[in-house]
């Protein structure tokens, strides 16, 4: 690999920026695709696009000969709003599933070790832990605290910064009322239609557990079926 391809696709890395670096097998000729970017264009707009939803890299047959698509992704990311029961139960899912989580509750009350051991914990306000750790595109928010000084800040920052997978709890009147306050904040309304409220797959779930199922459910389409790929 070229020595400046090698640095673009380390500061892609560094930065969790997605990136394919498509190596030609006939010449070895090499060129950086990145996800950001518009490659509508490009002869395997395709194959790329089907790479950056499933993160596996691959040979792929082109009308010129083949390529290989060495795909770069971020680590998928699920940062859920509140230290409930939910929460509770959709830590170790989460995990399981190959996310990296991050709980965050400044309620010290819901927010102790004891219930959520293991690191994934940050007691405090929201706007400071995602002040040194913002959210992006390979990130899901999932707000469940019911508490709109917790939940609103980081629904709205979901939205804006484009994360895959923007979930709240609560029922249709509640968010009908959430939507009203993010008008106010002078949110784009275009945006709220990611919002996926009530949270959630809509399998009739009443538990803790049963509704941290649903949510997962939900984010692991978001991350993986392209819009428009039906149920």
């Amino acid at each position: 690999m070229e020595l400046d391809l090698l640095k673009a696709l380390n500061a892609d890395r560094a930065g969790r920026r997605a990136a394919i670096l498509v190596t030609d097998m006939a010449d070895g000729s090499q060129r950086l695709i990145r996800k950001s970017e518009d490659f509508s264009a490009d002869p395997l707009a395709e194959d790329l696009e089907k790479r950056f939803r499933s993160g596996k890299s691959g040979l792929v047959s082109h009308e010129t000969g083949e390529a290989f698509l060495n795909v770069s992704l971020p680590a998928p990311r699920l940062v859920i709003i509140g230290a409930v029961h939910i929460s509770q139960a959709l830590v170790p899912m989460a995990e399981i599933a190959g996310l990296d989580v991050t709980v965050i509750d400044p309620r010290t009350a819901f927010a102790t070790e004891d219930r959520f051991p293991g690191g994934a914990l940050k007691a405090e306000w929201p706007e400071d832990v995602l002040k040194e750790a913002p959210l992006d595109p390979f990130t899901a928010v999932a707000a469940v605290t019911h508490d709109p000084k917790i939940d609103d800040y980081p629904l709205m920052q979901a939205l804006r910064t484009g994360c895959f997978y923007v979930g709240a709890l609560g029922s249709r009147k509640t968010h009908g009322k959430r939507l009203e306050r993010f008008t106010e904040a002078g949110l784009d309304p275009a945006l709220f239609k990611r919002i996926d409220a009530p949270i959630g797959l809509d399998i009739g779930a009443s538990s803790p557990e049963e509704i941290a199922v649903a949510v997962l459910g939900s984010t692991i389409a978001a991350l993986r079926k392209a819009p428009g790929a039906g149920s």
